[in-house]
């Protein structure tokens, strides 16, 4: 077009129009979640993914009365998967609980891979009867079935994080419905390009080695997107290790280097997903260590941007597929796939969990099974796939109008429910005490007891994997990806970071109130033996090769004792330097996991970390022996 005039002021939407339409969505959807947590009735009663749905299906229909472009409406597979996706997955395995998922790896990679499997076959066997029947009105192939299957066996982590964080389900549970929920979308996904390259080729010219390979291929896709992840873990702890001279450079390469390893994982044809769900669980503890405090806050804030964002426009999508696509509705279909959804899922549940029983301490209750089967909510992961299926298939339409009954379904209905069955069922929450320093230090020892125990009876279990694995991390992956790290064999970093935890919000509270204390008098010193306490390397030397109880005991004494006379002048330090106002900050953190975060009094959200005296009648060892010290005792 050419201007006969210069124009001081135009409106330049046809370049904008992409990018400003989702600006507006995430802006809206995020007023709306304002609006809905504000207002305790819809809040308490619609699940996250609900309130998202909803304002997806109000921005579709007022886009739709002023005739927007529908292409702008529609949702593509390499925005999906290369854009939408990975910050979902990412912020679900950055903050996994990384101790519970291992002490449950058992029951939910069963749960991930065996559960999934047994779904998908089980879906796609009853449709494809009932299509040979004549009961739909759209025809399919085999495969075609097998890809619907596959996604719609799909759980959607965020769904369940959402909906098990506001009821604050106890951590077995918790832990085990979205570990499933995670994995499981690696093992949907898999399958999905598996069926998807099956119908490629096509049904009559399939060979018997290529279903070999198809099964084969299922394993060397998993464990090659897991090996990809931890690849890129090393490095990006390795290398984060060094940003001390450019620390603003240390979350750049957090969220590079995960983001690189989906990349490389799609590039050679592994699991994207399990890379980097690998790579976050795997850094998480590394990077935390090389990184600064302010980094680490900026990392775990920005990761839920990136993920809330991205979810919020795969849910508009949803809800603006909903009112402006075309849709192919088949009751028959809509119906069956709904109900044997929710029949193979229990089915698979009880006989998984029936196994597990046989060989499990803790074992799964008919309660914990109603959760696991009831749990298992659709959402953005199901709707993705769907969405992104090849156009070729001619009963695409019919699967994607499934797949969204099927997500408004499990959302809506299985969402709202799900509170008031726990709460009638009276399901075990999540423990909202506090654990003291004290517990936290003899849950060591206590794994350290049942390592020693396994070792003597001649079997190796989850103890002794765990301990080996502590020991190599301690004395070989530590001082390698980790700054300022010396080889050792037992790793007290634990109690260091507690005792640091409890430093920082102690000096807060003292320095509010104008209140520094005094002193503390000369170290201690037990009666029988001088026991001296290097801090820096957590080992107790004495004079004595073979100690005795009573020795280890005043040892940590004396270490608290240390530990404590620290705190207090690095609380006069504090006072002196005024650093009151980022002690504040650190009181709006994010939680390090999931779990942390279902708990109301985690130190971050609402701290609760003042020093408290062990109760008199608490028959603690050699307590009269030290009392200035078991005074001092805290609580984290």
């Amino acid at each position: 077009m050419v201007e006969s005039h210069f124009q001081i002021f135009s409106v330049e939407w046809d370049h904008v129009q992409s990018a400003f339409t989702v600006t507006i969505w995430i802006l809206v959807a995020s007023v709306a979640k304002i609006l809905f947590h504000v207002n305790k009735k819809f809040g308490d009663a619609l699940p996250d993914s609900a309130c998202l749905i909803v304002v997806g299906l109000g921005v579709g229909y007022f886009l739709t009365k002023l005739n927007v472009d529908k292409s702008i409406f529609q949702l593509d597979s390499t925005s999906f998967f290369l854009y939408l996706l990975p910050p979902i997955i990412f912020d679900a395995g950055y903050f996994m609980p990384n101790r519970q998922l291992f002490d449950n790896l058992d029951s939910v990679m069963l749960f991930a891979f065996v559960g999934t499997i047994f779904n998908t076959l089980a879906i796609a066997s009853t449709l494809y009867i009932f299509g040979i029947w004549g009961y739909f009105s759209v025809q399919f192939n085999l495969f075609e079935i097998l890809l619907f299957s596959s996604l719609i066996s799909a759980v959607d982590p965020v769904a369940v994080i959402a909906v098990f964080e506001e009821i604050h389900i106890n951590e077995f549970l918790f832990i085990n419905v979205f570990g499933e929920a995670l994995f499981n979308d690696g093992a949907a996904v898999v399958l999905y390009f598996m069926f998807k390259k099956f119908n490629y080729i096509g049904a009559h010219n399939l060979i018997t080695s290529d279903y070999v390979a198809g099964g084969v291929s299922f394993i060397f896709i998993a464990l090659g997107g897991i090996f990809i992840g931890l690849f890129f873990a090393g490095i990006c702890s390795f290398v984060t290790k060094y940003t001390d001279p450019v620390k603003i450079l240390a979350p750049v390469l957090i969220f590079a280097f995960p983001y690189l390893a989906y990349l490389t994982a799609e590039m050679f044809g592994v699991s994207a997903i399990f890379a980097i769900i690998a790579c976050g669980v795997a850094m998480k503890e590394y990077v935390k260590g090389n990184i600064t405090h302010e980094a680490n806050t900026s990392v775990k804030y920005l990761t839920k941007l990136l993920a809330l964002s991205a979810e919020t426009v795969i849910f508009m999508f949803l809800g603006l597929s909903t009112i402006s696509s075309s849709h192919k509705w088949d009751t028959y279909f809509v119906v069956i796939t709904i109900i044997s959804c929710f029949i193979y899922r229990t089915l698979g549940v009880i006989i998984q969990c029936t196994i597990l029983n046989q060989f499990r301490t803790k074992q799964f209750t008919s309660v914990d099974q109603f959760v696991l089967s009831y749990g298992g909510l659709r959402g953005a992961i199901a709707f993705g796939l769907a969405v992104s299926m090849p156009e070729m298939i001619a009963a695409k339409s019919m699967f994607v109008t499934t797949t969204i009954t099927v997500i408004f379904f499990t959302v809506f209905i299985q969402g709202i429910t799900i509170r008031p069955l726990l709460n009638w069922l009276n399901v075990e929450k999540a423990d909202e005490r506090q654990i003291t320093l004290v517990e936290n230090i003899y849950n060591r020892y206590f794994d350290y007891t049942m390592t020693g125990i396994e070792d003597v009876a001649g079997q190796r279990g989850k103890n002794s994997i765990r301990q080996m694995y502590e020991r190599i991390n301690a004395k070989v992956l530590k001082p390698i990806l980790m700054k300022s790290y010396e080889k050792r064999i037992f790793d007290a970093s634990q109690i260091v970071r507690a005792y640091k935890k409890i430093t920082l919000q102690e000096a807060m509270e003292v320095i509010k109130q104008g209140q520094i204390p005094p002193l503390p008098s000369t170290p201690i010193k037990t009666p029988t033996q001088k026991q001296e306490f290097n801090f820096e390397t957590q080992k107790c030397e004495n004079s004595n090769s073979v100690p005795t109880a009573s020795i280890e005991m005043d040892a940590l004494y004396q270490m608290f004792s240390q530990l404590l006379d620290r705190k207090v002048e690095e609380i006069r330090g504090a006072y002196k330097n005024e650093q009151t106002v980022a002690m504040e900050q650190s009181d709006v953190d994010i939680a390090d996991d999931y779990i942390e975060m279902m708990r109301p009094t985690h130190f971050l959200s609402s701290p609760d970390l003042t020093i408290h005296p062990l109760p008199k009648t608490e028959n603690f060892h050699r307590q009269q022996s030290h009392p200035n010290v078991s005074s001092k005792i805290a609580k984290f």
